[in-house]
This record gives C-alpha cells, structure tokens and sequence, in this order.
C-alpha cells in the first residue's frame, strides 16, 4: 500500500511538472521577490527625503512651497497601500512614486539658486545617496517589469494556461508604460561651480 502511495505521488508530481506547475510556482515567487526589491528601494528613497529637506530648509528656508511639496508627496507616497495584484492598486502607487519624483526635480531646480548648498557636503552626500538610490529603483522596477512578463507568458502558453486556471493562476498587472519615463529618470543636480563674471575693463585714459 505504501509502495502504491509512493508510485501516486511520483506520478502527481510528474504530472504537475509536466503541465506546467512547479514552472508556474518558480516564477510566481520571483514576481514576488522583485517586487519586494521594489519596495524597498522606494523605502529606501522616503527614508533619504526628510534630512534631504532640512538641508536645503538650512540653506532656503524662504523656498516653502517647494519643501511642503515634497514632503507631502512623500507622505502620500509612503501612506499608499499597494496590492501589486490589484492593477488600480498598482496604479494608485505608480502615480503616487512619480508625484514624488516630481516634487523632486522641482527642488533640484530650486536648488540650482543656492551655490553654498550646492557646495555644502552634507547636501552633496545626501545627493549622492539619492542619486544611487533612484538608479537602484530603475533597476529593481526593470526587474519585476521582466519577472511580470515571463510569468504572463508562462500561464498564458498551452497547456499551462490550463494548470493556472484549475489552480487560480491569474495574469499579473504591471507598470504601466504612461509616465513611466518620469518616473525614471532620477533627479540631478549639477554641481560644477559657477563660473564667476568676467571683470569690467578698466575705461581707457587719455
């Protein structure tokens, strides 16, 4: 009886393999994965804002608008609760983070006025960190983008498709291709220093 049990397993399991599922099962967890990449870096970004913000408040305490800009983007986007199944979920967030980035390049351009913040190293390093932190989230967003992909092909393929439907597979959302060119390109700042005026010529004497 045991030996039957083992040969039923073997063949459920081969069966499954065959159909599709343990495939299914690799690539829903990779989606998952990257997706918890993406999280993170856009937490890791929210968590860079505040003391980027009291440095430049330091520095350009009269540019309000702009500094409450950006600090309530990033409440908003920190305060959004995302479903990445749920794509009017998905799509609540993607504009959330964008609205973000925006509040952000609007205060890189504030910044440009500043030639002492511009120059402060505390500012240069919180600059720096974002910099890389937004390349991180291009990256990671890039990656569940392609995970998505593989894992919509694989339970959309025949007889897969079949597996996923008895197993309550569904086809994953994903970014959306609107605004997803704001949403990355990382906000700069340059930091060459201005070049100074050229001196007024002496007038000519008689």
């Amino acid at each position: 009886m045991r030996a039957l049990h083992v040969i039923l397993l073997a063949v459920t399991a081969m069966l499954l393999s065959g159909c599709g599922y343990n495939t299914i099962q690799v690539q829903d967890e990779a989606t998952k994965s990257a997706w918890s990449e993406v999280v993170n870096q856009y937490q890791r970004r929210a968590d860079l804002i505040p003391n980027l913000v009291n440095t430049v408040k330091g520095f350009a305490a009269q540019e309000q608008a702009v500094l409450i800009g950006v600090t309530e983007a990033r409440a908003r986007a920190t305060q959004t609760q995302v479903n990445a199944n749920d794509p009017a979920s998905l799509k609540q967030f993607q504009a959330a983070q964008g609205e973000l980035s925006s509040a952000l390049s609007r205060l890189m351009v504030v910044v440009e006025r500043y030639p002492e913040l511009k120059s402060d190293q505390n500012f240069r390093d919180l600059q720096a960190q974002l910099e890389g932190t937004e390349n991180r989230i291009t990256v990671a967003r890039n990656r569940y983008i392609q995970a998505v992909q593989d894992y919509n092909v694989t339970i959309r393929k025949f007889p897969v498709n079949l597996t996923a439907m008895i197993f309550g597979y569904d086809v994953k959302p994903n970014f959306t291709v609107e605004n997803e060119a704001a949403i990355a390109a990382p906000p700069t700042v340059d930091f060459a220093t201005p070049t100074a005026p050229a001196p007024t010529p002496a007038p000519a004497t008689n």
